[in-house]
């Protein structure tokens, strides 16, 4: 990597070029992303990247007159200072927070770089355009608002933000909460059957550790292999999969972790202590994101709890 501050006015030239066609193709990536499913915010990138066409067109006007018709390929990541953007092939699917940040990020980055490049060049004619098009960045974001005045009035964004939230219940919430219901709450019976029945808190431990994995393993293959989201929406089946299966781990876990302590009645003191948290975590989650009302969300968790801790007590006991 080079410095900045080494380059010539030709390679600042071909680096300003090679900017622009890579937030344009990235603009290009994001408008595509989006278009299925929030076609509003794809015709505002789709926008900005007519905007950055037309900056590429003046810098590849003003090198041509200088220096000739090749250009060399010099690229950000050749640089030193630079931002690193991950590409957005390996970021789906786009959020609309995320990528307006994107955006905002690059507008910005793009501006000092103008400045900085405008400031140690001797051409005019290179000096005065590096600067128009850092004033022509500073002002992006008064553009970006206009377009999405434009394309995205107040009913059109409420509805993209309310997609936007299906979107995670559906590919975040929903996996993880189905997870955590059946760790915390499957794993009840073997563990405190367990307990109950050895007296011992090192084979409760075992039990539950057993328990807590092995669901979570099962209940991540049966997440991952029940749709591949083509047809729900539901996202990536691998990635709902893996936050099912930790989900699940991790609610078993829970309960599992205070057999630890070598007392025993001191142990299942802290797990039902442990347990009480967990279902509220689980009728909280239910309230917050799926709508349940708050009574009936701690009622139901409650109850189904409750039963089988009873279960796991009572076959234990035996």
């Amino acid at each position: 990597m080079r410095n900045f501050s080494d380059l010539t006015e030709r390679e600042v030239l071909a680096l300003a070029i090679a900017n622009e066609e890579e937030d344009a193709r990235i603009y290009a990536d994001i408008a595509e992303g989006l278009r299925e499913t929030y076609p509003a915010s794809a015709r505002v990138f789709s926008e900005m990247l007519a905007e950055e066409g037309e900056h590429r067109r003046r810098l590849i006007e003003l090198y041509r007159q200088k220096f000739g018709e090749h250009i060399p390929l010099i690229r950000r990541q050749d640089v030193r200072g630079f931002l690193s953007h991950k590409p957005i092939w390996q970021t789906r699917p786009l959020g609309l927070d995320a990528v307006r940040a994107l955006a905002e990020s690059m507008e910005l980055e793009t501006q000092r770089f103008y400045r900085r490049a405008a400031a140690r060049t001797s051409d005019a004619s290179v000096r005065s355009l590096l600067g128009d098009l850092a004033d022509a960045e500073a002002h992006h974001e008064a553009i970006a608002e206009q377009l999405t005045a434009a394309n995205l009035p107040a009913g059109v964004r409420d509805e993209e933000d309310r997609a936007e939230r299906r979107q995670f219940l559906l590919r975040v919430i929903q996996p993880g909460l189905v997870g955590l219901m059946d760790g915390s709450v499957s794993t009840l019976a073997p563990v405190f059957a367990s307990a109950f029945a050895t007296g011992s808190s090192w084979d409760a431990f075992l039990v539950g550790l057993a328990a807590s994995i092995g669901a979570g393993i099962s209940m991540g293959f049966a997440e991952a292999l029940s749709d591949n989201g083509s047809l729900t929406g539901r996202g990536q089946p691998l990635v709902r999969g893996a936050i099912t299966g930790l989900m699940t781990t991790v609610g078993g876990i829970g309960h599992t972790i205070p057999f630890l302590i070598a007392d025993f009645h001191t142990a299942i003191a802290v797990a039902i202590a442990v347990v009480i948290v967990e279902l509220g975590v689980i009728a909280w989650v239910r309230w917050k994101y799926m709508d349940a009302p708050p009574i009936s969300a701690v009622f139901q968790v409650m109850v189904g709890g409750a039963l089988v801790f009873a279960c796991g007590i009572l076959i234990g006991s035996s």
